[in-house]
């Protein structure tokens, strides 16, 4: 295409090729220039309408050439090119409309523990977190002590979830959460000699509908909500109820029901052998629970009801336990749990004690237990809180059955600061003293100076 400014150069230097040289010389009068300029301005007028006449002339020439193929391709990829482009599907596999999450945390932990009446094995669950049942113990006079140094990041923590809402108003959500504490596969992994490789532990995975829930998650006789804020792994494990199995619930406003996967511990006669699982349970573990809450805190209560089998004998255990949250204004709450019944044994303090018991003709007992803690928590500043824990459960043993070697009592006491430099930074020192006693009188104890360092994401 001739521009504007090609047009006007051209224009003016034809005039001038055509003027004689006595019109240049009457062109340096003012007015004659003037006047000439006019006339050049209607001339260049004239030559832009032309030209607009050509081009359209050829614009319909090749509108007309063209098939209505064409035409149509060349109106689909204006179109195309209007509109938006759909976003890309994260998971081309999912439900439209699903809103995917991920989160978890690294979590470093260095402790130094001291034993009065004994050793735990190196790599065991007592050298990386508290497990009441693993602190030594021995009669007076006979143990001896034993310190060690543990630093690792195995509870670093992932987790996936999948929400979606349906066009009818169904909620679906899918969740998976899995840790580092699953031990190693060959012999350089999941020790400390060259790799500290450690496998993946699948702590959660269900599906939920509506108020229905199938897969593993908590049970839905414990109350997370009610844990302290410790920097150990499971803080007072001896007094809380702790179990995560699969299971399928149902929830209804303040109330909760479920049926959960059933395994029952047993110890032989007299303790004349160690502690087994029983596989053949063909009864779920069902439980009930209820609860309120408020700007005050929150308040749980929630029922166990089991069935055991070994061999051709059945026997039945039932439980309860209490716990939650007070808020005692805004920088202080005391946090609570209370649980006891029979048939308790491995959903209290890691399976301190058994649930059940075999006598001389091999029929089973169920055992009693009881146990819970007491949690007080203060925040000094928004960067500083601190914790005060006291944790016990007692378990009543038949002696006569079980033998003198089984766990009667556990306890701990444990208080911790934690700072938080930036938001979800926590930087955490621990101090904490436990002791065990099992029934023929032998006890020991343990003292822990544990620290952390934990990034939530």
């Amino acid at each position: 295409m001739i521009s504007n400014k090609k047009l006007t150069v051209l224009a003016v230097s034809t005039a001038l090729a055509a003027m004689p040289l006595s019109a240049l010389a009457q062109a340096m009068d003012a007015k004659a220039m003037e006047a000439r300029m006019l006339q050049l301005e209607q001339e260049m007028q004239q030559m832009r309408a032309a030209l607009q006449q050509y081009q359209q002339r050829e614009s319909a020439s090749a509108a007309a050439s063209s098939s209505p193929s064409a035409s149509a391709l060349d109106a689909t990829r204006v179109a195309t090119a209007a509109a938006p482009a759909a976003p890309a599907t994260t998971m081309p596999n999912a439900m439209a409309g699903t809103k995917f999450s991920f989160g978890g945390f690294i979590k470093l932990d260095a402790m130094s523990t001291h034993t009065s009446d004994g050793e735990m094995a190196d790599g065991s669950a007592g050298r990386l977190f508290y497990f009441p049942s693993a602190t030594p113990v021995a009669a007076d006079g006979n143990g001896h002590s034993a310190s060690y140094t543990d630093v690792h990041a195995q509870f670093s923590r992932f987790w996936f979830g999948a929400d979606t809402t349906t066009d009818s108003g169904d909620k679906l959500k899918a969740y998976i959460e899995a840790d580092m504490y699953g031990g190693g596969s060959n012999a350089f992994a999941g020790n400390e000699v060259i790799t500290n490789t450690y496998a993946l532990t699948l702590r959660q995975a269900y599906v939920s509908w509506n108020n229905w829930l199938a897969g593993q998650t908590w049970s839905n006789f414990q109350d997370v909500a009610a844990l302290p804020d410790t920097v150990d792994f499971t803080g007072p494990s001896e007094g809380t109820i702790f179990s995560r199995q699969a299971q399928l619930r149902y929830t209804r406003g303040a109330w909760s029901f479920s049926a959960e996967n059933p395994q029952t511990t047993i110890t032989p006669f007299a303790g004349k052998g160690a502690r087994f699982n029983s596989g053949v349970d063909t009864m779920p573990d069902l439980t009930a629970r209820w609860g309120t809450r408020g700007d005050w805190g929150h308040f749980t209560a929630a029922a166990l009801l089991r069935s055991f089998r070994y061999g051709g004998d059945t026997e039945t255990g039932a439980a309860l336990s209490v716990s939650g949250r007070f808020n005692m204004g805004a920088n202080d709450d005391l946090r609570y749990m209370v649980s006891g019944g029979s048939g308790v044994g491995r959903y209290l303090g890691f399976a301190l004690g058994s649930d059940t018991v075999l006598d001389e003709e091999g029929r089973l007992h169920a055992m009693d237990g009881y146990g819970g803690f007491a949690a007080w928590r203060h925040a000094f500043s928004p960067k500083l809180r601190g914790n005060l824990v006291y944790s016990v459960a007692v378990l009543d043993n038949d002696a006569a059955l079980t033998g003198y070697e089984v766990t009667e009592k556990a306890q701990s006491v444990r208080a911790n600061l934690i700072y938080s430099p930036f938001p979800k930074l926590d930087l955490g020192v621990e101090l904490s003293h436990a002791t065990r006693r099992i029934e023929n009188g032998e006890e020991g104890d343990m003292n822990r100076l544990h620290t952390h360092v934990k990034y939530n994401f």
